[in-house]
């Protein structure tokens, strides 16, 4: 492996209105690297950075912060999704995922469509990340 490029990284106000603003920042840096998977990249980022200002002391307290880094690894995307966590919760995939429900899904997607995702609590705050390989399902390790 040749190791990972740095494709960007953009920090936003933990509110709504960075949901889309993420997304456009995402979808320039993949168009622009020419990465099959964008839909579905954008589609999870979008999940996320939802989920971060829903759960998130990032989007539950004045002045939080949402960091969106996209990485570039032998053409897998790594993205992480870094907000200011939520003490005593934690991301969680719910079983009872229904496709006529009207919420609920957003991890159950980034599973479904990323190579490869998972969570951690670091310094920097809690990290949601998810992996998609240019050819489905061929995870890349850390």
């Amino acid at each position: 492996m040749k190791g990972s490029e740095l494709l960007g990284h953009i920090s936003l106000p933990g509110d709504a209105a960075s949901v889309p603003q993420a997304r456009r920042y995402v979808r320039d840096l993949l168009e622009a690297a020419g990465h099959p998977r964008t839909d579905d990249a954008l589609l999870l980022v979008t999940e996320l950075v939802s989920n971060a200002v829903r759960h998130s002391d990032s989007g539950r307290q004045p002045g939080g912060t949402i960091t969106v880094i996209i990485m570039n690894r032998d053409g897998t995307i790594l993205i992480d999704v870094v907000d200011e966590g939520s003490p005593g919760a934690a991301p969680e995939l719910r079983s009872d995922v229904r496709t006529d429900c009207g919420g609920g899904r957003g991890l159950w997607l980034v599973r479904e469509l990323s190579t490869s995702w998972g969570w951690r609590d670091d310094p920097a705050g809690r990290v949601v990340w998810f992996q998609i390989a240019e050819n489905d399902r061929e995870p890349v390790h850390a």
